[in-house]
């Protein structure tokens, strides 16, 4: 990739299969290091072409805030212990909180933005929104930023 090259957000509905392909024999490679090239593109029945031509092209969208700092926006339920929960569940996974900003709850919810170090984290920022997703009183998140 050169300096100049742009980068697209795209959704994985209109990409081809090749590169679809491509994206999944990388993360089995990245899952189990024993695993050699050729075994991880016959599993999913992709060249070796194929697989060389893309692999440097893409990358699941997470993987581009590994070791930064990223900001996300949570609407939480006004009710004692959510955000401790959140915070929790951050500081299990080995993220270093910086910011908490919590606005005044109406009708039920609060808005809150975090900004979290993500250097030491032992799970990637997706399995991070997995996991805060599933704690009660969780509305809604979106990242907000991150650099």
């Amino acid at each position: 990739m050169k300096a100049e090259d742009k980068y697209f957000l795209v959704s994985e509905t209109i990409l081809p299969e090749a590169i679809k392909k491509t994206a999944k024999v990388k993360e089995l490679l990245k899952n189990d290091d024993s695993l050699a090239i050729n075994e991880a593109v016959k599993r999913f029945r992709l060249s070796r072409s194929a697989f060389y031509k893309y692999k440097d092209c893409i990358f699941p969208f997470y993987q581009a805030s590994k070791d930064k700092i990223i900001t996300l926006s949570f609407l939480l339920e006004h009710k004692a212990g959510v955000l401790s929960l959140v915070l929790n569940s951050i500081a299990a996974e080995r993220g270093s909180i910086i910011t908490i900003n919590q606005g005044i709850p109406l009708q039920g919810v609060a808005h809150t933005t975090i900004s979290i170090d993500t250097k030491q984290m032992r799970v990637d920022v997706e399995a991070l929104l997995d996991k805060l997703g599933m704690i009660n009183g969780v509305k809604r998140i979106e990242i907000l930023g991150q650099g």
